[in-house]
């Protein structure tokens, strides 16, 4: 029996798409851990100038989306969230590499990130080239006030 790849594809979000967006992220941020944002806030950073939103869907289906912000020639991702049901399907991977070129393409010669420490993601950005630079204890505040450190990642842009 032979599989296909499913078919991912990434589109420019907007203002609009922030009802899915909370969705996706209620869905793949366990509110354990406290990394996710309310709409407010995400409503907030995107009315900034430099600021990006990219959504996935694997076969048609929304399964992640990635929240950017450029600043002079620096980047930050500020969120990427990917549903479990479609996690492992190379979706994360998609949005991490569309950030990566849209970021480049706006003039950014760094994209920095955090992550939760013990995030399985981390896996992710270490297979495109992130370094780890920093930690910031006590970054995130779970439901149940359990804090946890977030480590700081930088890939420098300009060789790729």
């Amino acid at each position: 029996m032979s599989s296909t790849a499913p078919a991912i594809a990434l589109r420019p979000g907007s203002a609009a798409d922030l009802k899915l967006v909370a969705v996706l992220m209620a869905d793949a941020f366990d509110p354990q851990f406290g990394e996710a944002w309310t709409t407010g806030q995400c409503l907030g950073v995107m009315t900034l100038p430099g600021v990006w939103l990219t959504l996935a869907e694997v076969d048609g289906v929304p399964a992640g989306f990635a929240l950017v912000r450029t600043t002079l020639d620096e980047a930050e991702l500020l969120l990427l969230g990917v549903r479990p049901r479609s996690r492992r399907r190379g979706v994360g991977a998609s949005l991490l590499r569309g950030v990566i070129r849209d970021a480049r393409d706006r003039g950014a010669n760094v994209l920095h990130l955090e992550v939760r420490a013990g995030n399985g993601a981390v896996a992710l950005y270490r297979g495109e080239g992130f370094e780890k630079v920093g930690i910031r204890r006590d970054y995130y505040r779970g439901a149940s006030g359990d804090v946890f450190d977030a480590h700081t990642y930088r890939l420098d842009l300009s060789g790729i």
